[in-house]
């Protein structure tokens, strides 16, 4: 999704524009574009995925929000993350910007101390099959507040599942990027662990599963219960507490989750006893059988 970013700069100060304040920070020179992978090697990365075997009834509804608002604007059952504590800490904006310099937004999540998951599609373009020349992660990013400026990271080497040779909807089913970051961001805001499950766990409709996603069209501050939330639109994340993965359909799982664009990437979370897993990854949004759902990446497809 194509925004305006809230990082300038590429040496000297940092132009970091906050709640309508701009704070000069003095800048790390920013890296050179990062090294891709298309085969699926991650042997470079840190990655843990957990295949042990689970039944439907171990998994747990995340019922508790990330405060105590719970603002319902009309059907949207987003409500704003405003947590910094984990699981929602892990979760961050991701901005790119291209060889013209257009910036686009999208989601990660901390995967370990120093990787993010995102989609393939938030790294290189499906159009014009090239890679983004830069990328930010925006660690907890709240209300376009940071907990520490200096916790900006830079992605310097990226594997992704695909870059989209067909033009498809086939290619979405690795519609997936593990990005590692200069920084070890993970060991302060913490990480999720990625957990891969056959379908027929995760199928139904559960009401068992969050996700997280700074999508475009959110906050708006004239709703109510949004009015502190004055950075603007994919500033502060928005959450869906209870939604659920209701279909899997050649290879692609989908799913009911609130979201928009700027919200790809975003990870579909899942509580099993007090521990909190990434079973999907939301990627964009499909018709089937005339229905209108979000589609997600399953995990399995990282290997």
């Amino acid at each position: 999704m194509k925004r305006q970013f809230i990082f300038l700069g590429v040496s000297g100060f940092l132009g970091l524009m906050i709640l309508g304040i701009w704070a000069s920070v003095e800048a790390e020179s920013q890296p050179v574009p990062p090294k891709f992978s298309i085969v699926k090697n991650l042997a470079g990365f840190n990655l843990v995925i957990d295949k042990k075997p689970i039944s439907a009834s171990d998994l747990k509804a995340i019922d508790q929000p990330p405060d105590s608002r719970q603002s319902i604007v009309g059907k949207d059952d987003r409500i704003a993350m405003t947590s910094r504590k984990n699981p929602w800490s892990s979760v961050g904006k991701i901005e790119m910007l291209d060889a013209n310099g257009n910036g686009y937004s999208c989601t990660g999540t901390l995967i370990s101390e120093s990787e993010i998951l995102t989609n393939a599609h938030c790294i290189v373009s499906p159009e014009t099959h090239k890679a983004y020349h830069s990328i930010a992660f925006l660690p907890n990013l709240i209300n376009g507040v940071l907990r520490d400026q200096n916790d900006i990271a830079y992605g310097t080497d990226v594997t992704i599942g695909t870059d989209f040779p067909t033009g498809t909807l086939k290619d979405f089913v690795d519609d997936w990027a593990v990005v590692k970051l200069n920084k070890p961001l993970g060991k302060k805001y913490g990480y999720l662990k990625l957990k891969s499950i056959p379908s027929f766990d995760l199928v139904g409709d559960t009401e068992q599963f969050a996700l997280v996603g700074y999508s475009g069209d959110f906050p708006n501050p004239n709703k109510q219960g949004f009015e502190d939330l004055t950075a603007g639109q994919s500033m502060t994340a928005g959450v869906h507490l209870g939604c659920s993965i209701l279909k899997q359909k050649d290879n692609l799982l989908y799913h009911n989750c609130d979201t928009t664009k700027g919200a790809s990437g975003g990870a579909i979370i899942g509580q099993i006893g007090s521990d909190y897993y990434v079973f999907a990854l939301h990627s964009g949004s499909d018709k089937v059988n005339g229905l209108l759902l979000n589609r997600a990446v399953d995990i399995s497809r990282i290997r």
